[in-house]
């Protein structure tokens, strides 16, 4: 094993649909090309939106596909007492505060205008703990591995939640947190995620954390023009062999690496095989997305 290690982190709120595959089968190969570790780590720190028997049919359908990770799945429900750590830090750095403030309060604003930064507005109500974004490092640049120098003030996106009112961890503190933890040096993952990266580089930044690489990665999209997802109602992936080969052949031919037509019925670890063989980032068309085809959108049965 080499020095990389890449990780897939799904939410299990749903099963795995065809734009899951691509960052999953994405992330995959990049690590196994060159010989490295793969991880997973399950990111249910939202409970309301993980439903009974998601996670169970997440780690099914990968194991389906023969994208088989390295060591025992990470979890982060028990990760709470890491990300007090890392708040507390950040408040002692007056880099978090408290905030009362509510989404329909704001809502004639494009972003969180500030209002709780010197005090809390209403401090009978409920609290979350937001990122002063003005304070922290600033700009944020970083050289995406398809998209290339990416710049951003994060002030301009606004002060993001790390702890929401209801007490949950939110998503932006827990995955630079767990990033480190693993020791994660290549993020794989869609181009939905590229306008969140300046914030967890201000959050590496303050928290004193590794700055791994980024690939982001074209977002498949309906045919309404709308990313693949589960509130879009994407189909599950399948988990019958039949159904998995040539799905799995259009996840290779989507991420432009060109699979033989021969390969296209053939098992999912010989796609793999060859897949791990001539995976290339080089050959990626650096769009920031592309349509997914009827076959890509059919009904699956998990």
């Amino acid at each position: 094993m080499t020095g990389y290690r890449g990780r897939f982190a799904p939410t299990p709120s749903g099963a795995l649909h065809f734009g899951s595959l691509i960052a999953a089968l994405a992330s995959f190969l990049d690590a196994r090309r060159v010989g490295g570790h793969w991880l997973l780590r399950i990111e249910d720190i939202d409970p309301p939106r993980c439903p009974p028997g998601a996670a169970d049919t997440i780690l099914r359908q990968l194991e389906a596909f023969g994208l088989h990770w390295d060591g025992p799945t990470r979890w982060q429900h028990d990760r709470d007492e890491a990300y007090a750590a890392a708040l507390e830090r950040l408040r002692s750095q007056d880099l978090a505060y408290p905030c009362s403030c509510s989404r329909k309060q704001w809502r004639d604003f494009p972003t969180y205008p500030g209002w709780c930064r010197h005090g809390v507005q209403e401090p009978d109500k409920p609290l979350a703990w937001r990122l002063r974004s003005d304070k922290g490092l600033r700009p944020v640049t970083w050289q995406d591995r398809l998209f290339n120098t990416q710049r951003f003030d994060p002030a301009a996106l606004g002060d993001v939640v790390l702890k929401r009112k209801d007490g949950l961890w939110a998503y932006q503190l827990a995955v630079v947190v767990d990033d480190d933890d693993q020791g994660i040096t290549d993020v794989v993952r869609g181009f939905d995620l590229l306008d969140n990266t300046p914030w967890q580089r201000q959050l590496q930044h303050a928290l004193g954390l590794a700055e791994p690489r980024y690939l982001h990665l074209p977002l498949v999209m309906n045919r309404d023009g709308q990313k693949l997802s589960k509130q879009n109602l994407a189909p599950a992936l399948p988990e019958d062999e039949r159904a998995i080969r040539p799905l799995l052949h259009r996840a290779l031919a989507t991420l432009d690496q060109a699979p033989p037509e021969t390969l296209a019925l053939a098992p999912a670890a010989e796609q793999l095989d060859w897949a791990i063989a001539h995976w290339d980032v080089d050959r990626i068309r650096p769009e920031a997305a592309r349509p997914a085809t009827d076959a890509d959108m059919a009904a699956h049965t998990p």
